[in-house]
């Protein structure tokens, strides 16, 4: 803000300052369009983020734009609309997402299931090592067998 030499009234100051702590202190930022949601649904999708390690914060564009410069990365032309700033910790550190992006991230499967498949995937070779060698054991053991009956026969 200080790139405006007009006098700021000290409550938007202090609404600035707030949201410009939350947002830079946040691991992502996404911003949303937040445009008809009833109260309900708002409220119910904050609980849900509060899950989630997140919150949400409607934000006046002209302040996200303002904000956004000053963190290096100038909003202000993309937004339009009622805009909602969503903000936490998370593994989406330093990245610019699109919408789509966004969206395949919410189709991706979760942490868990990734890293069950990954464990499948490394376990994967060793397991056939295992039957490899399983069933040279098994051949081995039916080659004796077979000398064993063919010296009893013999004899």
């Amino acid at each position: 803000m200080s790139r405006d030499n007009k006098k700021i009234r000290p409550e938007k100051k202090a609404m600035y300052n707030e949201v410009q702590e939350n947002v830079s202190g946040a691991l992502y930022m996404l911003l949303t369009d937040y445009k008809g949601m009833t109260m309900p649904q708002t409220d119910e999708f904050k609980k849900l983020l509060r899950g989630a390690d997140a919150r949400v914060k409607v934000v006046k564009n002209s302040m996200l734009g303002r904000i956004s410069s000053d963190m290096g990365c100038d909003l202000s032309q993309t937004l339009s609309g009622p805009t909602a700033v969503i903000y936490g910790s998370g593994d989406l550190e330093g990245a610019i997402l699109s919408a789509k992006d966004v969206g395949d991230l919410a189709t991706m499967p979760g942490k868990k299931e990734l890293q069950a498949r990954l464990v499948g995937t490394v376990a994967a070779p060793m397991t056939q090592l295992v039957g490899v060698m399983n069933q040279k054991v098994c051949s081995l053991l039916y080659v004796l067998k077979a000398v064993a009956e063919k010296k009893e026969t013999a004899a």
